[in-house]
């Protein structure tokens, strides 16, 4: 019998529903929050403190979410999910498709130097050279935060109106900047969840604004999960390495579609509502299968 962790800081919705599909695959899963783990080194064993598995590591940890925190207890939880991946543990999705897709700069880059079609996109800490590559975009550019989520600290600015000041929230100090896709109405954008860089379900989200995240009052229905968009769903996966993930996506009147992030600890209560396969199982068996 497998035994595996899920990392996450309380049983949700999502947790129990990935309790219920391990154990239909006879595997004994068991949730534990990274603020509960540590290491200890300089005696036996492999140096890692897990509770319930003092006397073996688990065969295979799974990432639900990382608790928020200071930048050194980010980076030491990280730090956990690294050695374990040292140990020869699979991590699913592992430290460095997190770090990747927490970092809206790094999955920018990485969907670019794969060749995987996504807005125009800036980064910087500097407010003038910004503005002048502002100056270069026709249409309204969306500033983000670069570690944000759900919609939150969205900001859309039109030609000609002022260049954000990065400092401060939500900000916090980095520009980053992207050309704004969409419509003047009807706004709709598309996510679709990938497990084993594999598109496995996809909706369209409506929004009541520009702003279509389910967190934000976006309307959920299902979307075709086949062709380019599906294509590309598992393109930005392999780009980013994970093992699941939620990736958005746009559609262009000229390029057709577009991604627009990764997101490598994601929500699906949404997607499963409009969804015909259960996605918890499907994620049981590809972490099964490692």
């Amino acid at each position: 019998m497998k035994r595996i962790v899920i990392f996450a800081d309380e049983p949700d919705w999502h947790c129990r529903r990935l309790l219920k599909a391990f154990a239909r695959r006879q595997a004994a899963a068991s949730i534990v929050s990274l603020r509960k783990c540590g290491f200890s080194l300089g005696g036996d064993g492999s140096g890692l403190l897990i509770p319930g598995f003092e006397r073996s590591l688990p065969d295979v940890a799974l990432v639900r979410n990382i608790p928020s925190g200071s930048f050194e207890q980010v980076t030491f939880r990280l730090s956990l999910l690294h050695a374990l991946r040292e140990l020869g543990i699979p991590v699913v999705n592992d430290a460095r498709a997190i770090e990747r897709c927490v970092d809206k700069s790094m999955t920018s880059f990485l969907l670019h130097r794969a060749g995987i079609p996504t807005p125009a996109t800036f980064v910087a800490e500097d407010q003038e050279r910004a503005a002048s590559w502002r100056r270069t975009e026709p249409a309204d550019v969306v500033a983000k935060p670069l570690f944000g989520a759900q919609g939150r600290g969205l900001s859309r600015i039109a030609p000609g109106e002022p260049t954000p000041d990065p400092g401060g929230d939500p900000l916090r100090g980095v520009l980053y900047l992207q050309r704004y896709v969409g419509r003047a109405r009807d706004w709709q954008d598309y996510r679709v969840f990938c497990v084993g860089e594999v598109a496995a379900a996809a909706m369209v989200r409506r929004g009541a604004s520009w702003v279509t995240n389910v967190a934000r009052g976006g309307v959920c229905e299902p979307a075709p999960c086949t062709g380019r968009l599906a294509e590309l769903a598992a393109a930005a996966a392999a780009a980013v390495g994970a093992g699941y993930c939620g990736v958005d996506l746009i559609e262009d009147a000229e390029r057709g579609f577009l991604v627009l992030e990764v997101n490598s600890m994601p929500a699906w209560k949404g997607l499963q509502s409009v969804a015909e396969i259960d996605l918890a199982d499907r994620i049981a068996h590809h972490v099964l299968g490692l």
